[in-house]
């Protein structure tokens, strides 16, 4: 998993024993904002026997000569049961990080008129001291939004599946696992429209907006809180998805993937 970290493992384990089969999953930092690997990773992914990406659109940024070898398995979900809040909710489940986008998303609440009824709530890890105190600097700022820290997996998706919609505003994606998450928990999607995204949800995918771009971010929830044909063509959407993140999808993915190598 991740080819430029993986790199130093795979060549040793191709030196130790020639005919092993080497699979590399390609994260999103692999490909995006462009293709461009070191020497070790370069030769680390010559070495591999085939490479798998996390949605369909990854394999737009892979070099003509890696895509035979590439296979797409999108990453599956399950999702826990439970009331959805009253209230217009928006969550964002991501670690603090710039590419992550938490303080645009601090922005486009703040952004919303105040008749609107929305509230943001954003759970992850601080990562780095100097973001983590803009992130709080926006939230201190913003009363219709916080930030809850790290939660464990279980709150992660209680969280999700409470939320009216989850929202990615992430700069560059290679197939988030929230996504995976939110449509297993049937709970709408507003995103980028960055590849990473739109690779998984689809190219129409009513919820996006530009990247970066925190007023067309507002626009989206707001249409979102106070458009219920919106909101409700968003959670048909989403539920038209769900059986494309089922566990047994992703596992008959791999079985074939594995089925194939063997046969080689």
């Amino acid at each position: 998993m991740h080819a430029v970290k993986s790199a130093p493992s795979v060549l040793a384990a191709r030196r130790e024993r020639a005919a092993l089969p080497i699979v590399t999953l390609l994260s999103g930092t692999d490909i995006y904002p462009w293709f461009s690997p070191d020497g070790p990773t370069e030769a680390a992914l010559a070495e591999a026997d085939a490479l798998v990406c996390l949605q369909p659109r990854a394999l737009d940024g892979l070099p003509e000569r890696m895509r035979a070898r590439a296979h797409v398995i999108v990453q599956s979900a399950t999702a826990l049961q439970t009331p959805r809040d009253e209230a217009f909710s928006v969550c964002v489940l991501s670690h603090l990080r710039p590419v992550k986008g938490p303080i645009d998303a601090v922005r486009a609440v703040a952004a919303l008129p105040a008749s609107t009824r929305a509230t943001l709530t954003i759970a992850g890890a601080p990562m780095d001291e100097r973001y983590t105190e803009q992130v709080e600097a926006a939230v201190a700022g913003t009363p219709r939004a916080r930030w809850v820290g790290a939660l464990g997996r279980r709150a992660c998706k209680l969280l999700l599946a409470r939320s009216t919609a989850c929202l990615v505003p992430s700069l560059a994606e290679g197939g988030a696992n929230v996504v995976s998450e939110a449509i297993a928990a049937g709970t709408p999607v507003l995103c980028s429209d960055v590849p990473g995204n739109l690779g998984v949800l689809g190219d129409d995918w009513p919820g996006r907006f530009a990247v970066a771009d925190v007023e067309a971010m507002a626009a989206a929830i707001q249409r979102a809180a106070t458009d219920p044909a919106f909101l409700d063509g968003l959670r048909t959407a989403t539920a038209a998805l769900q059986p494309m993140v089922s566990p047994a999808r992703e596992r008959e993915g791999w079985r074939r993937l594995l089925a194939e190598l063997r046969a080689r």
